[in-house]
Order: C-alpha cells, then sequence, then structure tokens
C-alpha cells in the first residue's frame, strides 16, 4: 500500500513537472529569443531535472511523508530538495551541453514545479480536513485556548486541526509577547493575556484549556492557574512542560494531561545527582523495612534504578510487599535479584534471621506507625513499633557490619505536640546517639508526602468523589508537601553523601493551605467549591496543631552539595543518656500494656523528648508563627 502510494505521487509529480516545462518555456519565450525546438534534446534535458529532483526528494524522504498531517517543518523540506535537486540538474545539463533551455528557463522550470507539486500537496491536506471534520467540530470536539504562542503550542495546534481522530477544535492562543498577539497562528488567532480575556474566554466556545509553555518556572505555574481557574474551564498542561529542546515529533495530543495536585505546590521538583547516587548503590545489598509502604516501594523502585547487587524488601504488611514485588519483578525480570521478607521490627529474631542471610551493605529504615490520631489513641503501640523497631533494626545493623543505615524522619519530630512526631523525634536520637559506629548513621526529615497512605489527599477525592462534602480540621491549618518521588531522591541522595551522624533536613518551599489544596482539588475535578462541592471544619484532631514548624532556617542549617538539602545542627546525646530514656519508655510501655491509650506512656515521652508540648500550647500563639505568616 505504501509503494503504491509512492509510485501515486511520483506520477503526479512527473505530469506537474511536464506542465511545469511547458509553462517555462512559454514565458521564457516572452522573455528571452524564442529557441528552436529540438524533441529529443529537450526530452532528455527535461528528463535529467526531473530524475534530479526526484531522487533529492528520495533522499530527503519526501514521499514517506503523511501529507495529510504535514506541517511547515516538511514544506520547507520539500522545497529544500528541490533548490538542491535543480542546482544539480542545471549543473548536469551544462557540463553535457545542453545550454539550449538557458538559465532563467530553467529556474522557471523548478520554481513552477515546486509550487504546483507543494499546492497540490497543501489543498489535498485541506481537502481532506474539510472531509474528515466536517460537521464535527460542533458535535464532537472539544473548544481548546492555547496559553502560549510559541513552537508547542503551533505544534499542537497542527494536530489538533490536521488530526482527524483529535478530541480538540483550538479556539485561539494565548500569550504575552506583544509582536504576536493580534496575528495568527495556523489560522487561529493570538489573544493577549489580560484581565478583559478572562471575561471574554466566558463567552467563548472553549471549555479547556492548555498550558503549553515550555521552562514554565512555579511562579508562573501558580499565576496561570490562579487566573485561569475564574474561566470555570478545565486546566491542562502539556507533559513535557519542563524539558530544555522540544522534539516536534514528540509534540502529541497525547502528551497532554490533566493538572494534577503535584503541580499545585507549584515548586520545582528536587534534583539529585544521578550518577553519584546509582554509582553509590551499584553493587551494593540494600535493605528497606517497611519496603511495601508508600515511602519505602519508592525507595525501592529508586534503588532497583542503580543495579543493586540484591534488593531485599522487609514490611510486616504482605499484601503491599507481594504488589511491589510483582511490579519490580515485571519491569526488570531476572535483571534484579530481589527478595521479600515478611516480619516485624519488633521482632528480634526475625531480624537477626534476615541480617545474617543478606548481610545488606546499606539499610532504610522506612517501617513506621504514623497515623497522627490512631497513634494518640494506641499510643503503647507506637513506642513498640516506632521507638524499639527502630532500636532493633539499627542494633542488628551494628552487628552485622551494615556500611549506612538511614532513618526515615518526619518534619512532625520538630517540637511534637502528638505521640507519632514525639516517637519519631525518640528515634532520631536512637540513631544519631551511634557516632562511635563503624555503622554511619543518618535521619532525613521532610514533610507531608502528596498521595501516600493516609495522607488528605486520597481523603480529599474520595469525598469529592462521593459528592462532597470535603471535611477539613481547621481553616487556618498549613502544611509543607513533597511528592512521593521527591521525599524518595532525598533520602536516596543523603543516603550517599552521608558520612556520620547527620540529619539532613529538605528545603519544603512555602506552606500549603489546607483550604486551598481543597478548593483547588474541587476545581480541577471540575466543580465549584461551595457550590457543587462544599468544605466543612470538624475541629482539630487529638495531637494536632495548625501548622508544622519550619524545617529549613539557613542561618542555623549547613549547606550541601545539592541546594535543596541542608545539615541541622544536632547535638546528638550520647549512648547512655539515650538508653536512659529508652528504659522510661520500657517502663511505661510495661505498665500499659492492657491499656489502649495511657497517660503514663505519655508522661514518660515527655520525660524522654523534652521539646514535646501540648498542641494547645503552640496553637494558641500560631497566628504570630513565622510558618502562618508566610502562608498568609
Amino acid at each position: 500500500m505504501l509503494n503504491i502510494r509512492k509510485m501515486v505521487l511520483v506520477l503526479i509529480d512527473i505530469a506537474i513537472f511536464a506542465a511545469s516545462v511547458m509553462l517555462a518555456v512559454l514565458l521564457g519565450s516572452l522573455k528571452e529569443t524564442p529557441m528552436p525546438f529540438d524533441f529529443p534534446r529537450h526530452l532528455i534535458g527535461a528528463v535529467i531535472f526531473i530524475a534530479c529532483i526526484l531522487l533529492v526528494r528520495s533522499l530527503f524522504r519526501c514521499y514517506t511523508n503523511v501529507w495529510r498531517y504535514a506541517n511547515s517543518r516538511v514544506y520547507l523540506f520539500m522545497v529544500i530538495s528541490d533548490t538542491i535537486g535543480g542546482a544539480i540538474a542545471l549543473l548536469i545539463n551544462y557540463l553535457i551541453g545542453f545550454t539550449h533551455f538557458g538559465i532563467f528557463r530553467s529556474l522557471a522550470i523548478v520554481s513552477i514545479f515546486c509550487v504546483c507539486s507543494l499546492s497540490s500537496r497543501f489543498f489535498y491536506q485541506q481537502y481532506y480536513r474539510y472531509l474528515n471534520n466536517l460537521g464535527v467540530h460542533d458535535l464532537h470536539q472539544i473548544g481548546v485556548a492555547i496559553v502560549g504562542a510559541g513552537q508547542v503550542g503551533s505544534l499542537l495546534a497542527e494536530e489538533f486541526l490536521y488530526n482527524s481522530a483529535s478530541h480538540y477544535n483550538p479556539i485561539c492562543f494565548i500569550d504575552r509577547d506583544t509582536r504576536k498577539v493580534g496575528s495568527r497562528i495556523c489560522g487561529i488567532k493570538v489573544y493577549e493575556e489580560s484581565e478583559a480575556l478572562i471575561e471574554k474566554l466566558k463567552t467563548m466556545p472553549v471549555q479547556e484549556i492548555i498550558f503549553a509553555i515550555p521552562s514554565m518556572d512555579g511562579d508562573r505555574a501558580k499565576e496561570l492557574y490562579d487566573v485561569y481557574s475564574r474561566t470555570g474551564c478545565r486546566l491542562k498542561m502539556y507533559d513535557g512542560l519542563h524539558q530544555g529542546e522540544i522534539d516536534p515529533k514528540s509534540v502529541t495530543s497525547q502528551q497532554i494531561r490533566e493538572v494534577r495536585i503535584e503541580d499545585l505546590l507549584f515548586r520545582d521538583s528536587l534534583e539529585i545527582n544521578n550518577d553519584k547516587t546509582k554509582e553509590y548503590y551499584s553493587d551494593k545489598v540494600v535493605l528497606i523495612t517497611g519496603g511495601g509502604g508508600s515511602i519505602g516501594s519508592e525507595l525501592c523502585r529508586q534503588v532497583a534504578k542503580c543495579k543493586p547487587k540484591k534488593l531485599v524488601i522487609f514490611d510486616i504488611y504482605e499484601n503491599n510487599a507481594y504488589e511491589i514485588q510483582q511490579e519490580l519483578t515485571r519491569q526488570y525480570g531476572g535483571q534484579l535479584d530481589l527478595s521479600v521478607e515478611i516480619g516485624s521490627v519488633r521482632d528480634r529474631a526475625r531480624l537477626e534471621a534476615v541480617f545474617a542471610c543478606y548481610c545488606p551493605n546499606v539499610v532504610f529504615h522506612a517501617a513506621a506507625h504514623k497515623h497522627v490520631p490512631l497513634m494518640e489513641h494506641s499510643n503503647c503501640e507506637a513506642i513498640k513499633n516506632n521507638v524499639f523497631g527502630t532500636r532493633n533494626v539499627a542494633d542488628m545493623s551494628e552487628k552485622h557490619g551494615v556500611e549506612k543505615f538511614i532513618l526515615v524522619s518526619t518534619d512532625k519530630a520538630v517540637n511534637p505536640t502528638n505521640i507519632m512526631g514525639a516517637t519519631k523525634r525518640m528515634c532520631e536520637m536512637v540513631v544519631l546517639c551511634r557516632k562511635d559506629s563503624k555503622t554511619s548513621f543518618s535521619a532525613v526529615r521532610f514533610g507531608n508526602v502528596l498521595g501516600s497512605n493516609g495522607s488528605v489527599v486520597p481523603l480529599f477525592r474520595r469525598q469529592i468523589e462521593a459528592g462532597g462534602p470535603i471535611t477539613i480540621t481547621d481553616r487556618r491549618i498549613i502544611r509543607y508537601f513533597m511528592t512521593i518521588s521527591e521525599a524518595s531522591q532525598l533520602v536516596m541522595n543523603a543516603g550517599a553523601m552521608a558520612k556520620r551522624g547527620e540529619l539532613f533536613v529538605l528545603d519544603m518551599g512555602k506552606p500549603v493551605k489546607i483550604i486551598e489544596l481543597a478548593e483547588n482539588m474541587i476545581r480541577l475535578s471540575g466543580l465549584r467549591p461551595y457550590r457543587d462541592i462544599d468544605i466543612k471544619e470538624i475541629g482539630l484532631r487529638p495531637g494536632e496543631k495548625l501548622y508544622e514548624e519550619l524545617l529549613i532556617r539557613c542561618e542555623i542549617l549547613d549547606k550541601t552539595e545539592n541546594d535543596l538539602i541542608f545539615i541541622e545542627h544536632d547535638t546528638p546525646l550520647s549512648r547512655e543518656e539515650v538508653d536512659a530514656k529508652l528504659a522510661l519508655l520500657q517502663k511505661a510501655v510495661e505498665e500499659s500494656q492492657h491499656k489502649s491509650e495511657s497517660q503514663a506512656i505519655k508522661l514518660a515521652m515527655k520525660q524522654a523528648v523534652p521539646t514535646y508540648r501540648e498542641p494547645e500550647e503552640i496553637n494558641v500563639n500560631a497566628s504570630a508563627s513565622r510558618e502562618m505568616q508566610m502562608a498568609r
């Protein structure tokens, strides 16, 4: 079928060339002295011309193009090929003495042929589009406005116009560049980005707005979202916005996606030194506790990319462990040496068996109870799992000669107001007191992770799907957010650069108001806050404070080679001091074995973690805090 199409195009071009020769000869006769007709010599000269042009067109692959979808780049290649082919033919004719066409006639032949050949393809393209889109725009296609009248925007518009399978009908471009405003690209008018246009868009047949601005920074993204969400249109974006060079062939409607919650952070993603990180984890045995959890499973994915000698997943919940095992097996097959072990970090005997079997070089400790209200109620379990579980894994790491141990911590460990945060602060103490160990112990502290199990985003999504209302604890509450990918990359990078006893913290950017996050999620679902989906306050939960304290205070932190990762000046306690605190907690646990929520646990935790306070002590002065002022 392809060869037949090529033959048809070649025959059409030969016919157009014959007509071009006759027209050029006629025009040349008006300007130059009429030449005597010599059929054999004219025929040979014409054959040389058409042969050279067709040959160069073939070399430029002009006959492999699907002309119904051709863009300006394809037409330009055809002009260049015809220019080269014509010049070669003219040179050959003069070398063999066939000069009877003359310079003017020769140039006229090539020019007329090129214009007519291009015109035939352009008219075919327009006719095909007319036949396939007849009545489709009104019935099936979605009217879109494209923000960004640059290369990406124009390439998207071309596909929308010339691809009959496209679901989009470009209505207009929007751009800040005054040189483009008022002009037309692909026949589509370019409007200036302005306040008046927002109102105008409400009256135009535009259902969706697509952001097509490469290398868009966080501030620009936030501005675009805030402005165009007021139109009531669904907002989408081209998925290659942070790419350097744009490959025209890769810009398709398949690259357009919904604006995700991650995009609402409006902050640049964490970039890590891939080569250095991969080199460190390559050919090492890596064990990840809690490997089936949100952070743990992403760590497994990242470690697998580094080609470790062996990856060991350790988790108490077999369903999650099974899921990540199957995912990695499908992706890597026999290229990844993977083992899954089921067990609890509270079980020293089980940990002893696993460490003795695999002798890991690196341990990521991500296993923990993390749900704040549940841990307030079951505070004894929080200590047994988080604190003593961490001690068990740390002890086994020392005993079996692990090179590096990296603890996954949280911003809730900073001046904690709940048992979960206090236990994580205690975990940091357990790890960082081991500076005299042959094993390098470090901890990584970061904020809330978008989309993780038990986080606010899946809850809001379920509430929206159920028709609302969205429930928030307090309209004033703020949090720092990061993506699961960012969190895992931070831990990986920190592990690679860790030397001994560091407490790494991440620059989380600006705090996010939970009320605004809820409103934006409703808008992203194509609904209107407080009209289609209501938002209700239900009051702060036990142990919850209005804000998490700022992790990064550059004046009291040391910088690392990564601009987003810092090291906190945390003076570690001695092993003896930490052991005394653990003994205090152990006694409280033994006294509270048969209770769900125990005051003895809280009292012991306040003694062990001096910065642990009641949430009311923090919330009463929340409005004056640096974090709340940043959010405002």
